[in-house]
Parts: structure tokens; sequence; C-alpha cells
């Protein structure tokens, strides 16, 4: 206890001198036109491009496998739900996938995915993230469009190219962690990060739907080839626009340069040599973010993953109505996201409350309200309106949790913060197949369970200062 004491007093005295050296010395730099900005929505056009070919595959597979009519119209458990439309294209290939196979295929992204995490923080901060995390995408992109070609080869080609998919992607919360490290002055934080990463809800908002419509009105294959236009297109801006700090930018204004280095100065290591591998692994600040990521992540990637099946199996939802029905959780998150990150630096540099505190309770409320409405929905039953409520209020409350434990790398280690979040992601996968109402309210309470358990352990452990051994090289020299 005297040791919490001690760490609370310390962020007590810090985060005021910290906001009168950003609101005295240090002029804050405009942010209309901003090239921290800029790199915010460009990563976050990265993360919607890296979302919409990870979920794409999930519309897609309803439409890729045999008896389509038979599972669409007879055998959900709910009564099918249908509307007058004009008559399909289904002249792409179809196959025998049973669903266990069907599983396998769907799963094996994330065993690439959680492969590269680890490294992917090390290379970001030994190399430079910039080159990380757009070759990891443009490798995601490019197996995409391979997508169609490995299918027709067999299911074995498809889940070899899907683990290929998640390698390349599996970099990408690490590197730009890593990127961000450099680029987000403290109180800014929580708003240019959650502008970021929302482009991860984004891109499952409009791929769900679009990817129904493809599907319906051209084929399954279409799904890969203009996503994977979209991903092309994106790379090209990265890399002509992006740069790996502000000291290496070629069009960032001199006045912004200032502002950011100056208000980072006091929080990196000077060495990108030195990595303190037993403090990180004995920080318990750190261990705080890993419970809560792993319980956040659990119940998003259930949701991600298999959200447009339970629509199908369950609620009795068409293909084309399954992906516009699907994404109505993910365009909540992704709005109390952006709106969460606006307010929870409005509290911090406006007023005064400690970094500490926002964290904890943008985490509370990001992942015990899920777990109520996630628990709620397993007994609709056959009410879809309810169901699909309950979800979407589910996932839209845990948009509040992208300004919580999901940024406090930043707060706890930001030279390291690459690193830290490639630990934290590397404990988030898991594959579930469920076909009937008790079986998904199995699925529902525990992944509930996990979430409230996540909230308390980061509220108990968690910190909000830059961590002694994070910044130990600095007082060293």
């Amino acid at each position: 206890m005297e040791h919490s004491a001690s760490d609370s007093e310390t962020e007590d005295h810090v985060q005021p001198l910290l906001r009168r050296k950003d609101t005295g010395e240090v002029q804050k730099a405009p942010a209309c036109c901003s090239s921290r900005y800029g790199l915010a929505f460009l990563s976050c056009y990265g993360f919607f491009v890296a979302y919409a070919l990870r979920v794409n595959l999930s519309v897609a597979m309803v439409d890729m496998v045999k008896n389509r009519s038979s599972v669409n119209n007879s055998s959900s458990v709910c009564p099918h739900h249908s509307i007058p439309v004009p008559k399909s294209n289904h002249s792409a290939s179809v196959y025998d996938w049973d669903s266990e196979t069907q599983g396998w295929i769907l799963g094996s992204f994330f065993y690439g995915y959680i492969l590269t995490q680890i490294p992917g923080g090390y290379l970001a901060r030994k190399y430079g993230a910039k080159w990380l995390f757009g070759i990891g995408i443009l490798c995601t992109v490019i197996f995409t469009l391979l997508t169609p070609v490995a299918a027709d080869l067999g299911a074995g080609y498809l889940i070899a190219v899907r683990v290929l998919e998640g390698i390349g992607e599996g970099v990408s919360y690490p590197a730009m962690h890593a990127m961000w490290a450099s680029w987000a002055p403290p109180l800014e934080r929580s708003r240019l990060l959650t502008i970021s990463y929302t482009g991860a809800q984004l891109g499952t908002v409009v791929a769900l739907p679009l990817c129904g419509q493809i599907c319906f009105y051209l084929d399954w294959t279409y799904v890969f080839y203009i996503f994977g236009a979209v991903g092309l297109l994106w790379f090209v801006l990265w890399a002509y626009f992006v740069s790996n700090s502000p000291s290496f930018h070629k069009r960032i204004s001199e006045d912004e340069k200032t502002y950011i280095m100056a208000s980072l100065k006091n929080e990196l290591s000077p060495t990108t040599d030195y990595i303190p591998w037993t403090s990180i692994l004995k920080s318990l600040p750190l261990w705080a973010i890993v419970v809560a990521h792993f319980s956040y992540n659990w119940t998003f990637y259930t949701l991600l993953t298999l959200l447009p099946t339970y629509m199908n199996d369950i609620l009795g939802f068409s293909i084309q109505q399954n992906g516009m029905l699907s994404a109505l959780p993910y365009l909540g998150c992704w709005l109390l996201a952006l709106l969460g990150g606006q307010l929870a630096d409005l509290l911090r540099e406006k007023y005064l409350i400690r970094t500490v505190i926002v964290r904890k309770a943008f985490t509370i409320v990001g992942m015990v309200g899920p777990a109520v409405f996630l628990i709620a929905a397993g007994y609709t039953g056959c009410n879809y309106v309810l169901a699909i409520a309950f979800l979407t209020l589910s996932s839209s409350l845990g948009g509040i949790s992208a300004s919580g434990f999901n940024i406090n790398h930043l707060d706890i280690a930001p030279s390291y913060a690459g690193i830290l979040l490639g630990i934290t992601n590397s404990f988030a996968t898991e594959k579930v197949r469920k076909n009937t109402i008790p079986e998904w309210q199995i699925v529902f309470y525990i992944s509930a369970a996990i979430n409230i358990f996540g909230a308390v352990f980061f509220t108990i452990f968690g910190k909000g200062t830059v961590q002694p051994w994070a910044v130990q090289r600095i007082q060293i020299r």
C-alpha cells in the first residue's frame, strides 16, 4: 500500500508540472492542417484497410459454401427474415466445407496475427515504424487479392493465405504505438490515438454491409478485389506523406516540430539499443494492461469473427441483410471511441483530472457496460430487434475503453509502447463455434465475465505515469 501511495503522490506532482510546461513554455501548435493530425487520419485509413480485409471473409464465407439456400432459408434457429430482392448473382465457385473447416478458415488469421505482435514492437522501435506498418498491411493486401485463387486450390491453401495475412497485419498495432510515442504530445494522446485506431471500427462498419451487397449483386470474389484495391491506394499515400518522427518529416512546420519534441523530451529514452526486458515483464501496471486488453479483445474478436454467423444461424438474416446489421455494433463503437477520446483529453487538460483516474474510469465504463448488455443479448431469444439493440449497445460502450487501458502503454512507458502493445495484444486470440441459443448464451456469459475481471484488475493495478524503468537510461545519463 505504501508503494501505491508513493506512485499516487508522484503522479499528483508530475501531471501539473507537465501541464504548466505544455501551456507555458511550449506553445501548443494548431491542430488544423497539422502533420500529427495528418498522421492520425492516414493511420485511420490504414486501420480501415486492415480491418476491412480482416472481416471480409466473415461475410463472404456465408456465400462461399454450398447449400446457401438451405442455410439462408430453413436452418436458422429463428424464423428467416425474408425481403423481396432481385435474383442474386452466384456465378462464383462454391465449396463443400463443413462447419469445422469454416471455423479453421475464419480462425486461421489469428494464428499468424499472434506471431508478429512482440517482434513487431521490437522492430518498430529498432528500425522505425513507418515501413513496418506500411509493408505489413501491404502484405495483407496482396494476400487478400490472392484469396479467390487460394480458395479454388483448396481449404488448406486458403488457411495458409489467411495465416500469412495475419502475420502481415500483426505488426500494425505495435508499430503504430511505437510511432505515436514520437508523435503524440501527452495531453493529445487520447484524441490522436482514438482518431487513428477507430479506423478499425470504421473499416468494420463499412466492410460488413458493403461485403454483403457485393456478394449479392456481384459475387464473393469481388469482395477481395475491391478492398484489395483500396488497400493499394492507401499504401501509396502512406509511403509518400508519412515519416517516422517529426524530426524527419519534410513538410512539418517548425512550430509543430518544436511543440511535439519539447512535450516528449522528458518521457522518451534517448537510445533504441537498451530494452529493460526484466523490468518490463515484472511491471504490474503492464500486466494490468495485459489482463484488460486480453479481456476486451476476447469479446471484440468473438463478435468480429462470429457475428455474421450468429445473424445467419440464429436470427435468420440473409447474406444481404447480414452485413448491414452486423455493422451496427461497430458504428456505435466508432462514434463513442471518437467522442471518448475528446472527453478524456478535455478532462485531463482543462479540468486537471489525473491521467490514471481518467484511464480507469473509461476502462470501467468501456468493459463493465458491454458485459451487462452482452449477457442481456443472450436472453432475447428470437426477438431480433432486442438482440441487435443489446449487441449494438454492448459494442458501442466498448468504444469508451479506447481512451482507457488501450492507450495506457504510452502513459507508463512511451519509449517501449510498441513492445508493450505487442505483449498485451499477444494474449488476445481465441476461437469459438456455436450453433444454438443456449450455446451462444455460454459464449456471451464467458465474454462478459472476462470483461468484468479485466476491468477490476486494471482498476486495482493500473498506473497513469511513466514508470521508473522506462526512463532509467535518462536518469543514468
